[in-house]
């Protein structure tokens, strides 16, 4: 606070700005910069105020922007982004249920999904796993069943589990991997796996002849994120009792595998907002300007 004190006393003025559209933003703020003022106090009197502030943050880190005209204690969470160790913290702290509640990161990307060009579909090994006990089936044949066994798999098997998913519902089990050769299979259940997410993927790795590493992989802690509808990435990073430490190797793992994941054909920002939560707990916004 002290430091933030002391560059205001030696700017000497704070430019109080109201801002109807968020558009103006940007060019606002190369205007202070430039002509000596780095700093800007955006009044929460509009609806493109946290969005605003949002951008000239990140634009223009060397700036001092603040919010102003804040009532409430949700203003103050919308208008302040956490630096990732802060948000970790906080996330871990406002997790008071009961239960070892889940950390999850919500990642809002400039993507459109609609266009194959800017999916984003992968999978990262989270280097303290997710706290989370991962059944998997393997859909494999001949020596690869053996394999798949010896891997570790909970469940291993071709086409006598069709009818068994298909029609009984089962499905007690949260990855699905499957050999090449065992698509053709897999591929009559798409209706039932498909929406739910558990469909083999060669970009997910789920889809292989190397059994032993995918079982291996997945159970140490890897996890497969993509796109919604929405255009955002939702994916779970660890448990409320792991330390600090653990759920920011993981935050740091799983961040460094999105930016990698940018499309090529991505015009603009790609990375719009970072949100941090505990299963029951609030949001917390992580900084983009990092990444």
């Amino acid at each position: 606070m002290n430091e933030v004190l002391e560059k205001i006393q030696k700017i000497g003025i704070v430019p109080v700005v109201v801002l109807n559209d968020a558009k103006d933003a940007a060019p606002l703020a190369k205007a202070l910069c430039d002509g000596g003022l780095p700093c800007a106090e955006v009044t929460f009197r509009t609806e493109a105020a946290e969005e605003s502030i949002r951008i000239m943050a990140e634009q223009f880190p060397q700036m001092l922007v603040g919010a102003g005209t804040v009532l409430t204690t949700e203003q103050v969470d919308r208008a302040v982004a956490y630096e990732p160790a802060d948000a970790v913290a906080l996330a871990k702290k406002t997790a008071v249920a009961k239960f070892d509640e889940t950390i999850e990161v919500h990642i809002r990307t400039g993507c459109d999904g609609r266009h194959a060009e800017q999916q984003i579909r992968g999978a990262v090994v989270l280097p303290n796993g997710t706290g989370k006990t991962v059944k998997v089936l393997v859909f494999a044949k001949g020596d690869k069943v053996n394999e798949a066994e010896a891997a570790g798999a909970d469940y291993v098997g071709g086409d006598e589990l069709i009818p068994k998913i298909q029609n009984d519902g089962w499905l007690d089990f949260d990855v699905v991997v499957a050999t090449p050769d065992m698509m053709g299979v897999v591929g009559r259940l798409g209706k039932v796996l498909g929406p739910k997410g558990l469909m083999p993927n060669p970009k997910a790795g789920t889809v292989t002849m190397d059994v032993t590493k995918a079982v291996n992989d997945i159970k140490a802690g890897k996890i497969e994120y993509r796109l919604d509808k929405a255009n955002i990435i939702h994916v779970p990073i660890g448990k409320a009792s792991f330390s600090e430490e653990k759920l920011q190797e993981n935050f740091n793992a799983l961040m460094d595998a999105i930016v990698k994941a940018r499309p090529s054909a991505l015009k603009g920002q790609y990375l719009k907002s970072i949100t941090l939560t505990s299963t029951m707990g609030p949001g917390v916004k992580v900084s983009v300007a990092k990444f």
